[in-house]
């Protein structure tokens, strides 16, 4: 019995080895990507350099699924700059800053009615950058996990059946 339980513990500690070892990969994938995430944001100057067109009020300039990528400086806003906004909940301050107003080129209207309740302008703050460049329909599949979530599920089980087997 004594081969058998060494045999037994040593399986064991394979296991466990291989579980850390995808552990610590995973690990590194995910600081890895918060890095360039990270190196992305203070090299444009904006919170989020890369967002998805999820709509399609920029059609034709910008369709729905494309990927902008997006700086901000210093430079004042001018008309006809295509900026990407988010926009918070809080009371407008009084500052210098010149108030923006936004309209999509596919619109009617402005944009007024995404902004917080009673906001009519756009200030400095909640400009997230401007579009400098774009990738053309790679961001569809951010939608798609999105708007259809059992996708996401299935690819990511799939993902890990594949993790799994290759360490077999």
């Amino acid at each position: 019995m004594g081969w058998i339980g060494e045999a037994v513990d040593s399986v064991e500690s394979l296991r466990i080895r291989q579980f850390l070892s995808q552990a610590v990969s995973l690990g590194m994938i995910v600081t890895s990507a918060l890095i360039i995430w990270k190196g992305l944001m203070c090299v444009t100057g904006s919170e989020s350099p890369v967002v998805v067109v999820l709509t399609g009020s920029m059609e034709p300039g910008f369709k729905r699924g494309d990927i902008l990528f997006l700086h901000m400086s210093k430079d004042p806003i001018r008309a006809g700059e295509i900026v990407v906004f988010n926009v918070d909940v809080h009371e407008r301050q009084d500052t210098e800053d010149v108030d923006v107003l936004t309209k999509g080129d596919n619109n009617t209207g402005d944009d007024r009615p995404l902004y917080a309740h009673g906001q009519l302008w756009l200030q400095r703050h909640h400009i997230m950058g401007r579009a400098v460049g774009f990738l053309p329909y790679v961001g569809w599949v951010t939608i798609i996990m999105t708007e259809k979530p059992i996708i996401k599920y299935l690819l990511i089980g799939a993902l890990g059946l594949l993790v799994i087997t290759s360490k077999e």
